[in-house]
């Protein structure tokens, strides 16, 4: 069974990785072309890419996969299955009718909810307690083809983005390695979404990485940990961008506000200590415990307060 992978990040490394492991014969992997990254804007190649140069495997890089000549790139791989995870590009017609076996993706929710680009980060920005993956048959529709099989990964408040995308990374290699055997076989079970329940993560927006202090504080704290790695999330310090990379929920927040601080707007720096720079939300407070100013590395919300001399009432936002 000749093999073509389709990845892109960090992500979809795991399912490569297993499928070498296990003796499949994959002839070449697909992915992003390399991408400009960091400060000095140094052209960087893809994780997968990385790892599939490293295991001597053929890489196609196509800056669109729909035009003819990708297309024909793609087919003198001459592949009985494509295995996607993250890839990037939605597949045209062309190339989910040419393996005989079908194309099958890795997918980092529980379809049908939250299809679309970015399900693990708004799946912990909008505080679901239980995520998974699921494999399917794709289709031409957005995450819209039959499932082969799903399962369920808990999203505790230590979880960030980003260890949701290796838990679900390893989760996914791990039923992908299980089913296989049945794709192969042609034994695999087709199970149609229910169209009605589908919910949609779309791509994260720079409006989407925004705090907005009126929330609850429950919504800022999801906010942020959804965010990192990635982006971060940000608010406005002295007119200049202002990002905030961790924090957390003080127990009984909502209870523990003093007089003196009701008649701050959400968004105000409540105190600053060790513990880092408290401050007002929608429904009681957060304590930031990392925070980067415009222009300067990340650094731990105590440190940089005292540095600044962050003033109580100073408002944030």
């Amino acid at each position: 069974m000749r093999i073509l992978f389709m990845g892109t990040p960090d992500f979809a490394v795991p399912s490569l990785r297993m499928l070498l492991e296990q003796g499949y014969e994959v002839v070449g992997v697909v992915t992003q072309p390399d991408r400009p990254k960091g400060r000095k804007r140094e052209l960087t190649p893809p994780p997968v890419k990385s790892f599939a140069l490293e295991r001597g495997l053929p890489v196609l890089q196509p800056e669109r996969l729909r035009t003819p000549e990708a297309v024909e790139q793609v087919a003198a791989f001459r592949p009985d299955l494509i295995v996607t995870a993250a890839y990037g590009q939605i597949l045209p017609r062309a190339v989910l009718d040419m393996p005989r076996l079908g194309c099958i993706n890795v997918h980092g929710s529980l379809l049908p909810k939250y299809r679309g680009g970015a399900p693990i980060q708004r799946s912990v920005i909008n505080g679901e307690k239980v995520t998974g993956v699921t494999l399917m048959y794709m289709a031409e529709g957005l995450d819209t083809g039959d499932m082969i099989a799903r399962v369920e990964v808990p999203i505790t408040d230590e979880d960030t983005a980003g260890t949701m995308f290796g838990k679900l990374s390893e989760a996914g290699s791990e039923l992908l390695r299980e089913w296989l055997p049945r794709i192969a076989e042609g034994t695999a079970p087709r199970v149609p979404q229910e169209d009605a329940e589908a919910t949609y993560a779309p791509n994260l927006t720079r409006q989407d990485e925004m705090i907005v202090w009126t929330g609850t504080a429950r919504e800022v704290f999801d906010r942020v940990r959804g965010l990192n790695p990635m982006a971060g999330g940000f608010t406005y310090w002295n007119g200049e961008v202002f990002k905030v990379w961790g924090c957390r929920i003080p127990q009984g927040s909502d209870k523990m506000m003093r007089p003196e601080w009701e008649g701050l707007v959400p968004g105000s720096v409540l105190e600053t200590g060790a513990f880092g720079i408290r401050v007002r939300t929608g429904d009681g407070s957060v304590v930031l415990t990392e925070v980067q100013p415009a222009g300067k590395k990340a650094l731990p919300a105590a440190e940089f307060a005292k540095g600044a001399r962050l003033a109580p009432g100073t408002v944030l936002g």
